[in-house]
Formats: structure tokens, C-alpha cells, sequence
């Protein structure tokens, strides 16, 4: 590896660690080790501070490293997802107030950190295929958020927070344990596609009409049901 170099590409290269010249590279700006295997990411991850755009995806990692959240030029992209994660710390995204895109799905996380209300600039959040059942209170600061991918969660209810979030233009909340849909969400003007599918939604009086439902159609929103 040049030291110069500012991308990095390991995708499937069979690595169960990444070489530690890496971390010692502060032009790199891309570095995509997807499609590894992975278990861990050392802490010195977090002397790359000039990095725009990561991908750890499809590795088998349990945790990530505190230094991670020292990546504050993040801004591109943050692809984490088809992993075994449990937990994110607190930490971790405290200083990505430029990341547009973040992809959490199919790990193995039952709640995010507060933390998460930190990504002013987040344009599409991924967390599909986790054990998830509510979302934090500090989402509503994602303001600017367009994308919102929650498909087969835990969600026992349409997350109130989202509600705040007056960008919305895709909300995906196939395959969790929704049995109503609150008529707020009839008031997200932005919506453009709503996808409830596979839920046990219940309809009064047994046909498909309610004030929520009438509001999005009339505003030319497609909803899956």
C-alpha cells in the first residue's frame, strides 16, 4: 500500500484483520473492507480522521471500537450492516454531524444510543432485520432525514418520534407487529411511499379506511398494505 494512497479496497480479500499500515495513512478518505472476516476493528481505526466514506459490512463483528467515534469527516456513507452487533456505544456518533447515510440492518441490536440524534446531516437510516421496538427520543432531531428503513423490527407501534421529521419521503415498516397506525402520520406531507406490509393492522368495521390512510392518498402517497 502506497502511503499516499486515499481509497482502499479489501472487498472479499478473506481477511480476518486489516493490515496495520492502514492506520497509519491520514490522506485515506475511502476504505471498504466488506465482505471479510472480520471480528474486530483495532482502535487505531480512529487515526483516520479524514475518512469520507466506510464499509465494514457483511463481517462478523460483535463490537466496534470507541475510537471509532472520532471519525467526524465521515459524510459519504457508514455501512455497518450484516454483522453481530448487539450494542453501539454512546459514543459513537458524537461527532458525525456530516454523515448523509448510515446502514445498521441485519445485526443483532435491540435499542441505538441516544447518540444517534448527533447525524444533523442524515439523509437515509438502515436498520432492517434488527430486534429493535422503539426508536430514541433524540431521532426527532433528524430533520433532514428522507429515507427510513425499519423492515422486520419489533415494533409494537409507529415510533412517535417520527412524527418530527418533516423531510420523510420513504418509510418502510414491513414485517413488524403493527396493529393500528396513528393519524399523525397522515399529517407527513413529504411522504411519498408508505410500506406497511405484512403487520396485523386492524380496520374498523373491517374495510380499509381510516383519516391517516384517506390524507396520504389524497396527497398522492403510495401505501402498501
Amino acid at each position: 500500500m502506497e502511503g499516499s494512497a486515499t481509497e482502499l479496497n479489501f472487498w472479499r480479500h478473506s481477511l480476518t484483520s486489516l493490515p496495520e499500515n492502514v492506520f497509519s495513512n491520514p490522506a485515506l478518505a475511502v476504505l471498504n473492507a466488506s465482505e471479510n472476516q472480520l471480528t474486530e476493528i483495532p482502535e487505531a481505526i480512529g487515526n483516520l480522521v479524514n475518512l469520507h466514506k466506510l464499509d465494514l459490512g457483511h463481517n462478523q463483528l460483535s463490537d466496534l471500537p470507541e475510537t471509532l467515534g472520532r471519525l467526524h469527516n465521515l459524510t459519504d456513507y457508514l455501512y455497518l450492516h450484516d454483522n453481530q452487533l448487539t450494542v453501539l456505544r454512546e459514543s459513537l456518533f458524537a461527532q458525525m454531524t456530516r454523515l448523509c447515510y448510515l446502514n445498521l440492518s441485519d445485526n443483532r441490536l435491540t435499542h441505538l444510543p441516544q447518540s444517534i440524534g448527533n447525524l444533523a446531516s442524515l439523509e437515509e437510516f438502515r436498520a432492517d432485520n434488527n430486534p429493535l421496538r422503539h426508536l430514541p427520543d433524540s431521532f426527532s432531531r433528524l430533520t433532514r432525514l428522507r429515507e427510513l428503513h425499519l423492515r422486520n423490527t419489533e415494533l409494537g407501534k409507529v415510533p412517535s418520534v417520527i412524527r418530527a421529521l418533516p423531510r420523510l419521503n420513504f418509510l418502510d415498516l414491513r414485517g413488524n407487529r403493527l396493529d393500528a397506525v396513528p393519524d399523525w402520520v397522515g399529517e407527513l406531507q413529504e411522504l411519498v411511499k408508505l410500506d406497511l406490509r405484512w403487520n396485523n393492522l386492524y380496520w374498523s368495521g373491517g374495510t380499509r379506511s381510516s383519516p391517516w390512510l384517506d390524507a396520504l392518498l389524497a396527497s398522492g402517497c403510495r401505501v402498501l398494505l
